[in-house]
C-alpha cells in the first residue's frame, strides 16, 4: 500500500480580484437549489405518513396521532432547512471547537436528566417530544470533523493530525454507544469517512479500523470469556442474533424473525389492510425500528423498492454536492453527511431483512420521531447550502471570464 498521502481539495477559494465586489455579485444572484434533493425528501416524508397511517392502535383502529406529530416535524425541520439552505456555512468553519463542546454538553446532559428506555438513557423529554441529544449530534459532527481537517488539509499525512482528528471524534462516539450503539457506529462511520475524503493515508485509516475490530473483539469475546462484562449479555444477544434468528424465535430473534415474515407477506405488491403483521401487533416497534417492514408488508416489493429507490435519489445528489462543492469544507460536510445517511439506511432495512444487528438506529425522513426527523432535515438544509455555493461561485468565474 503506498504510504503517500492523498491530495486533499484545496481548503479555501481562491479570492477573487476584488473581494468585496465577488460578495456582492453573489449576494445579488438567485441562490439556486438541487431540485431532485428536495423531491426525494419530501417522497420519503410522504411515504413516511403513508407507513404512520396505516399502523393500527392498540384498540385496533388506525391512529391519526402519530400522523398529525410527524406533519408538525416535517414542517418544523422543513422551515429550518430552509433557512439553513440561506446561511452562509462557511462561518462555521473556525466555530468548531465551540461546537465540540456543545455536542458534548449535549452528550452529557443526556446522561443526566435523560429518561431510561429499556435500560438506555437516550433522550430528554420536553413537553413537545423527547429530544435524543445524539441525533443532533450526527449533524454536529460533521461539521466539526469538517472545520478540524480544513485547519489541517497540509497536515493529513502526518500520524498526529490523523489522531487529533480520530481523538475528537471517537470521544463523543464513545460517550453515544454507552447511551444508544446504533448511533455511536455512525458516529464511527462520519468519523472515518472524512478521514478519507480530507485526505487521510491508507495505512492510518487501516491502522483506525484494525483498533476498532480489536475493541469489538475484546468488548464481545475476550472480556466475556474472562468473566469480565464491558457490554450487558442482552446487548450481546441482540447484536449477534441476526446470525442464528432460529436459535431463539421466542426472545432474541423475535423481533427480525416478525420482521421478515412481514416483508415476506407483503409479496411484489403488498397486502393493504390485511397486514396482520402490523395490524395484529405481532411486529414490534412497527413505527420506528421496523417501519421499513410495516411499508413491505402493506404495500409490498413494490412499496419496499420506492423507498430504497428515493434514498438511492437523497444519496446522489448528495454524492454530486461533494463532487461541486467549491471548498474542501463544504465537500467535508456533504461526505459526513453521506456517511451518516447511508450507514443508517444499511443498518436500518439491513436489520428489518436480517442481514444486521439490531441496533435501533432509526431510518431516517422515513421512521416515525422528532429528533431524527428534524436533525436529518437539518443536514439537508446543510447540503443545499453548499449546492447554492457551489452554483453560485461558478455563475461568478463565468461573469468574470465575460462568458
Amino acid at each position: 500500500m503506498s504510504t503517500t498521502a492523498r491530495t486533499p481539495l484545496r481548503p479555501v477559494d481562491a479570492a477573487p480580484p476584488n473581494p468585496r465586489a465577488g460578495a456582492e455579485t453573489i449576494t445579488k444572484m438567485r441562490l439556486p437549489f438541487d431540485a431532485w434533493l428536495l423531491a426525494g425528501t419530501a417522497g420519503l416524508g410522504v411515504c413516511s405518513l403513508m407507513m404512520l397511517g396505516a399502523v393500527a392502535s392498540p384498540d385496533g383502529t388506525a391512529s391519526g396521532y402519530y400522523v398529525k406529530r410527524q406533519i408538525v416535524f416535517f414542517i418544523v425541520g422543513g422551515v429550518l432547512a430552509a433557512l439553513l439552505a440561506r446561511f452562509d456555512y462557511t462561518v462555521l468553519r473556525q466555530q468548531y471547537w465551540r461546537l465540540w463542546g456543545v455536542l458534548l454538553g449535549l452528550i452529557l446532559l443526556v446522561s443526566v436528566f435523560g429518561q431510561t428506555t429499556r435500560g438506555s438513557k437516550l433522550s430528554i423529554p420536553t413537553p413537545f417530544f423527547d429530544v435524543q441529544a445524539s441525533e443532533l449530534g450526527k449533524v454536529l459532527l460533521c461539521v466539526i470533523l469538517a472545520g478540524l481537517v480544513t485547519d489541517r488539509a497540509r497536515e493529513m499525512g502526518s500520524w498526529s493530525t490523523t489522531a487529533l482528528v480520530a481523538g475528537v471524534g471517537l470521544l463523543p462516539a464513545g460517550l453515544v454507544i454507552l447511551q444508544d450503539l446504533g448511533s455511536g457506529m455512525v458516529y464511527v462511520g462520519i468519523l472515518m469517512m472524512i478521514l478519507f475524503v480530507g485526505g487521510s493515508p491508507g495505512r492510518h485509516l487501516g491502522a483506525l479500523a484494525a483498533a476498532g475490530l480489536a475493541v469489538v473483539l475484546l468488548a464481545t469475546v475476550i472480556a466475556p470469556s474472562a468473566g469480565i462484562e464491558v457490554i450487558k449479555p442482552y446487548q450481546v444477544d441482540r447484536l449477534t442474533s441476526f446470525l442464528h434468528p432460529s436459535d431463539d424465535p421466542a426472545d432474541a430473534g423475535y423481533q427480525q424473525n416478525q420482521s421478515q415474515t412481514a416483508i415476506g407477506a407483503g409479496g411484489k405488491t403488498g397486502r393493504g389492510d390485511a397486514a396482520t403483521q402490523t395490524k395484529l401487533q405481532f411486529l414490534p416497534e412497527p413505527r420506528t425500528d421496523f417501519a421499513f417492514a410495516t411499508f413491505g408488508e402493506r404495500y409490498g416489493f413494490t412499496g419496499a423498492g420506492l423507498v430504497l429507490s428515493l434514498y438511492a435519489l437523497v444519496l446522489w445528489r448528495a454524492l454530486r454536492i461533494l463532487s461541486i462543492a467549491r471548498d474542501l469544507f463544504g465537500a467535508l460536510i456533504a461526505a459526513g453527511i453521506v456517511a451518516m445517511l447511508l450507514l443508517q439506511v444499511f443498518e436500518n432495512v439491513g436489520m428489518n431483512i436480517g442481514i444486521m444487528p439490531i441496533t435501533g438506529i432509526p431510518l431516517p425522513l422515513f421512521s416515525y420521531g422528532g429528533s431524527s426527523v428534524i436533525s436529518t432535515l437539518l443536514a439537508v438544509g446543510l447540503l443545499q447550502a453548499i449546492y447554492a455555493r457551489g452554483r453560485a461561485l461558478q455563475g461568478k468565474a463565468r461573469l468574470q471570464s465575460g462568458l
